[in-house]
């Protein structure tokens, strides 16, 4: 684990709008800092550039300066993912309402289901005016391999209760995340947006010609057993018994906060038995890509609009993924990739087969990945629509 960044402590007080000319104080709470920077650092860029003083809560670990760097606030807020110790929990939000006292934001914007849950409950003791609630997914309560069912019923109970109000709104990232949302918490229609991800710089992820060598598939995600890792390792496993030649790469963490995460010592095992191999965290993740021919992602995690999966199509490689909420907003089955029925190893075998041993077919997919990226996902048009629902809010 990166070690925590020593930062100085923000200044208290909230900012009066009419006197900094300011259009208002926005307050974004996020768990982690690293997942700020790669999914909501260029919308807390444009928000700054737009005339709004922006603020950011996060547990801070090795991407607090690139949070100052960018003009942000940063307000280090420590707090755990994972944990589920009542006391400690409710600490969690005590802190969280202590700072939204303190800030007097015009809006807060939480990011993810925790942040959510606990970012509303402190917002309305502390008596935040309006909050955005973004959801990426319904997360691994909602998912299908879990069977806390009574966590699950908490949770749905919760969201009804916090998520609703006339100075409230919630984004969902895809249509089926909007449906089972609407039936578990009964929100007014006109108080959810529909804003599929968190997009992708059309700019820094680009095609490259495929390298030289024996195919190489890349599973890019948390390594967590719900993002179909195992599946991927035993499909890996078969198509070398079948005499296909091909590189399996895995690439990114252990989450040791998640309840389905990956022992390291599992991850290392493979790494030197075959049949895959780990790179670990990449922090460049377009070399990644230009390094690879196909990308793989068989989850079947509550997943939103998966980033990897948007990158992965600007960057022109084909993909194989589940057919799952989220992952097939990105892939039409037969056009940009293949979409494959979660957990199932033969089905996702026969995909990976199918473009490893046919390069005019991932060339034509990979075509189709880019211009579906630029039409539908590039990272400027999820930026619109999100200062879109700020602008709605705070004129109300």
């Amino acid at each position: 684990m990166p070690k925590t960044v020593a930062l100085r402590a923000p200044a208290a007080g909230a900012v009066d709008p009419a006197k900094s000319g300011s259009r208002g104080k926005i307050l974004f709470f996020v768990t982690e800092d690293w997942y700020f920077c790669s999914h909501r650092l260029p919308l807390a860029v444009a928000a700054k550039q737009a005339g709004y003083e922006v603020a950011v809560a996060t547990r801070v670990r090795a991407h607090g300066q690139a949070i100052l760097a960018a003009g942000l606030r940063l307000i280090p807020l420590e707090l755990s993912r994972g944990g589920r110790n009542p006391l400690t929990e409710w600490l969690t939000v005590w802190r969280l309402f202590r700072v939204y006292r303190r800030e007097r934001p015009d809006l807060v914007h939480h990011v993810a289901l925790k942040p959510v849950l606990y970012g509303s409950l402190a917002a309305r003791l502390a008596g935040v005016p309006r909050v955005v609630n973004a959801l990426t997914g319904l997360g691994h309560i909602f998912a299908e391999s879990n069977r806390a069912g009574l966590l699950r019923w908490a949770v749905k109970g919760a969201i009804r209760k916090l998520l609703g109000g006339r100075r409230s709104r919630v984004i969902v990232q895809n249509p089926d995340d909007l449906r089972r949302l609407s039936a578990a918490a009964a929100l007014d229609p006109k108080a959810v947006a529909l804003i599929r991800g968190a997009g992708v710089d059309l700019a820094q992820f680009r095609p490259h010609r495929e390298p030289e060598g024996p195919p190489v598939v890349v599973l890019a995600a948390r390594m967590l057993w719900d993002k179909g890792v195992g599946e991927f390792v035993a499909a890996a496993t078969q198509l070398t018994q079948q005499g296909i030649v091909a590189r399996f790469v895995l690439v990114g963490d252990a989450d040791h906060e998640n309840h389905s995460a990956i022992p390291t010592r599992q991850l290392e095992t493979w790494k030197a038995q075959g049949p895959v191999d780990w790179w670990g965290r990449r922090e460049d993740m377009p070399a990644v890509f230009a390094a690879c021919h196909i990308v793989c992602l068989p989850s079947y995690y509550g997943e939103g609009v998966p980033k990897v999966l948007l990158e992965a199509a600007a960057a022109g490689r084909p993909i194989v993924t589940t057919d799952m909420p989220g992952c097939r907003e990105v892939v039409r089955d037969g056009d940009n990739g293949f979409l494959v029925p979660p957990k199932n190893v033969s089905a996702l075998a026969a995909a990976l087969a199918r473009l490893l041993e046919n390069p005019p077919l991932r060339a034509r997919m990979g075509r189709r990945g880019r211009e579906i990226a630029e039409a539908e996902f590039g990272v400027e048009r999820v930026i619109e629509a999100t200062l879109a629902v700020y602008r709605g809010l705070l004129q109300s």
